[in-house]
């Protein structure tokens, strides 16, 4: 069994920084790539930001200069450092990562819960 847990949602003003956490757990061997996703009402969850094993990370244009994603693979956890936060960035942030399991062969995509950002103008 994998777990994803995010923390460090919360409510902000406008101009405004948070820093995101989720942390893995579980039957781990080997972690790939982590990144962070948002859904905000009724629009499609998108990708905020990627980090894989060893590549470079990637971000969405509206959040280049931003956010940062950063990743502590001796804690299995990823970060999201968000800074200059706008009242579009609200929506709930998700945290994925790609995990293969001992005595697995692949690597599967597990989700967190979510956590709300909410930026107030």
């Amino acid at each position: 069994q994998v777990q994803l847990v995010e923390s460090g949602g919360g409510l902000v003003q406008a101009g405004g920084s948070l820093r995101l956490s989720c942390a893995a757990s579980g039957n781990i061997f080997s972690i790939n790539g982590m990144g962070w996703y948002r859904q905000a009402p009724g629009k499609e969850r998108e990708l905020v930001a990627g980090m894989p094993t060893g590549g470079s990370r990637n971000y969405a244009d509206p959040v280049k200069g931003r956010f940062t994603i950063s990743r502590d693979n001796a804690k299995k956890t990823v970060y999201l450092q968000m800074n200059s936060l706008k009242p579009e960035d609200t929506a709930v942030y998700y945290c994925n990562a790609a995990i293969k399991s001992y005595g697995g062969s692949y690597y599967y995509t597990y989700w967190g819960q979510g956590t709300q950002v909410t930026v107030s103008s």
